[in-house]
Parts: C-alpha cells; structure tokens; sequence
C-alpha cells in the first residue's frame, strides 16, 4: 500500500524536524530533568511538526511511546480506563516509556471531567506525557496550563515549507514548475502537513488539474464562509452583498443556498429562509415553489 507523503517523509529524528529548534531544546530539558515537570504541552497551529516532535523524542531516548488521542477520550471515566494505567504500569519492553496526549482540544471542560481528570493524572504519573493542542489558551484549560510546561511551536517560515518539499520532490525523482511550486508554498501558509498533501495532489494529478482543483477549493471556502456569515445574519436584503465577493455565477450561489438551507433551518424557519431568498433580487429568475419548500419542511 502507498503511503500518503506526509507519513513517507515524515521527520524520524530530531535532526530532520525543520525550523523548531528552540522547542526541540525544550522538550529535551523536560525529559532528561523529568520529573521536575511531568507534562508539557506542545501548543501550535495544524502542520508546524508537534506529533513528529514527540516520535522524534521517542526514538531518540529508545522510549516505549504510549499514544492515546484526546478526541477519544472526552470524559473522565474513559480517561481514567484508558489513560490510568499506562501512568503507572512499568514498559513491557523493559525500557522508558513516553505518553502522548495527541490532540487534547477534544477533551472535555468542568462539565464532564475530562480537564480535571487528566489533571489528576499527571500529578501521580511515573513516566512523561506530552500533551500537543493546536490552542491551548481555551477558558477550559486554564487549570492545565496551571499543571504544565508550555512549549509553543511556531509556523513555519515560506523557507522552511520550501526546503522540506525541495527535499520530498527530489527524493521522489519528481519535477514540478516554478510556478506550482510557488504556489503550493504560498497556500500552505506554514502548514507542512498542507504543503505536502497539495504536492502530492499536483504530483498525482498534473499541474493543470491541480490548478483546477485548487481554484474550485478556493471557491468552495470561500462560499462556506459566506453562507455562514448570511445564516447567522439578521434578515436583510442587503446581506446579498455578501456574495461580491465569491466568484461564482448566480445560479451556482443559488444552488449551494438551496442545498445548505435545510441544514441550517427546520420546521417553519425553513419557509420564511426559502421565502426570503425567493425575494431577493439577486436570485430573480430562478423559479421556487411554495409546495417544494413545504415538502423539505415536512422532511426535514
């Protein structure tokens, strides 16, 4: 099986982790005066390295790594079953042992105990855990924050973004235009992880196509965007001025509003969303029936 290029590549050493140094510093000072501090937190934006940091880490100090992710982990009873015992139940392989937290913006706050149990944890674990969040400043983390180093991982600078895929591209005895590649490094902005996926994307599918992918993606965004914004907008008429600034022909914004619309809305709120778009000048000439709207309402 193929592997996607953002795991082919992905950083095995600290020495291959690019433009983090300063952390990678970090968060070797905290396992080797472990257990001064028995958490840290990896805090950074999607694609800057945090999850490679820690296999790095791993491998480096030959560490059993125990990797659980918080979105599988809301509350505090799961906590307690699944991430208890590997705090205090020795290597099975007679060696360190390192436990990742990936992702801990899907725990939970307060309310359901995910925060405080692992709060908890941390303060009776035997072995380091290494919590990454890409932002660990939410209200809910405060008692955390509290409990842990804070290791704050940059976004990556165009140099970087271009020196890894120079490296990728060249490994993989590929060729790609100036051009393309130009572009693919200026919409990663500093998101390895983005950078690689939409090489593999050009590489896969020829520059044209990709471009073309590429601008239907932008289009995509950038109609989400604005729906969002007209839903939760009061009703106004106005508000199809929103719509400047997507490039797309009338009809086509029309058909996205129609299919999002009972989404959004249900029950009478559905009728008076349909009936505010049949009013809308933007969307004259587009014909919609009273009974289909009433006919999504008794679906939705």
């Amino acid at each position: 099986m193929r592997l996607p290029l953002i795991e082919k590549y992905r950083a095995a050493s600290f020495s291959e982790i690019k433009g983090q140094d300063l952390a990678i510093q970090d968060i070797r000072d905290f396992f080797e005066s472990f257990p001064k501090k028995r958490a840290i937190i990896l805090n950074g934006a999607v694609g800057t390295g945090k999850t490679s940091m820690v296999l790095a880490l791993a491998k480096e100090y030959d560490l059993e790594l125990f990797e659980l992710n918080a979105s599988d982990l809301r509350n505090k009873s799961s906590l307690e079953a699944v991430l208890k015992p590997s705090t205090q139940q020795s290597s099975l392989f007679q060696k360190g042992k390192l436990i990742l937290m990936d992702e801990a913006d899907g725990i939970t706050g307060s309310d359901r105990g995910g925060v405080s149990e692992l709060i908890r944890l941390i303060a009776e674990t035997q072995f380091p855990i290494v919590i990454t969040a890409n932002d660990i400043w939410q209200k809910k983390f405060s008692p955390l924050r509290q409990k842990c180093k804070i290791i704050n991982l940059k976004e990556l600078d165009e140099s970087v973004i271009r020196e890894i895929l120079y490296g990728v591209i060249d490994k993989e005895g590929k060729k790609l235009s100036q051009e393309t590649f130009d572009l693919i490094v200026k919409k990663s902005q500093g998101d390895a992880r983005a950078a690689l996926n939409d090489l593999e994307l050009a590489l896969n599918l020829g520059e044209g196509e990709f471009i073309n992918e590429l601008s239907e993606r932008e289009k995509r965004d950038d109609i989400f965007n604005v729906l969002k914004n007209v839903f939760q907008a009061p009703t106004d008429l106005g508000i199809v001025r929103a719509y400047d600034s997507v490039h797309m022909d009338l009809n086509e914004i029309s058909l996205w509003i129609e299919e999002n619309i009972p989404l959004e809305y249900k029950g009478e709120a559905l009728v008076k969303a349909y009936d505010a778009l049949s009013k809308a000048d933007i969307f004259k000439g587009r014909i919609y029936r009273q009974q289909h709207w009433r006919f999504l309402v008794y679906q939705n």
